[in-house]
């Protein structure tokens, strides 16, 4: 699967979280400080959801400080459904009864291992049949 990762800064959370993704074998493109070039969050968030929403990934991971301003600029992009989640149940929750196709971590906040937990709730939950007219009101007009 291809994983497009993106984040403000890069932090032990922000390295843990890489390796874990490609112990996973999955394909991870990097925007901002995790790869060469440095960029804010808003612009770091809407990248992420740009290429998600344009195919270039099948799913985000996106951080910043809080996670909201990223989760924000990344929810601005037709077809993008981030969510700024804390925890796994919250992790798949997402998942299940949104299809969020971008998860939000906020850097202050998420421990590596919490992080890890998440992770493998958003790789083993699938979007729930029964919740599509729903997902499908979240898009615009």
């Amino acid at each position: 699967m291809k994983i497009v990762l993106g984040s403000d800064d890069r932090t032990p959370l922000t390295d843990a979280v890489l390796d874990d993704l490609r112990s996973r074998t999955h394909d991870v493109a990097l925007i901002g400080p995790p790869g060469d070039e440095q960029k804010e969050w808003a612009q770091v968030g809407r990248e992420v959801g740009e290429m998600v929403a344009g195919g270039g990934a099948d799913m985000g991971v996106l951080f910043c400080w809080t996670g909201t301003g990223a989760s924000i600029a990344a929810n601005k992009v037709k077809g993008v459904r981030a969510a700024l989640c804390a925890d796994a149940a919250t992790a798949a929750g997402a998942r299940r009864w949104n299809d969020a196709n971008v998860l939000v971590l906020s850097l202050r906040l998420t421990s590596v291992e919490v992080a890890r937990e998440m992770l493998d709730v958003w790789f083993a939950t699938a979007a729930d049949p029964d919740e599509a007219v729903n997902i499908a009101r979240l898009e615009p007009g």
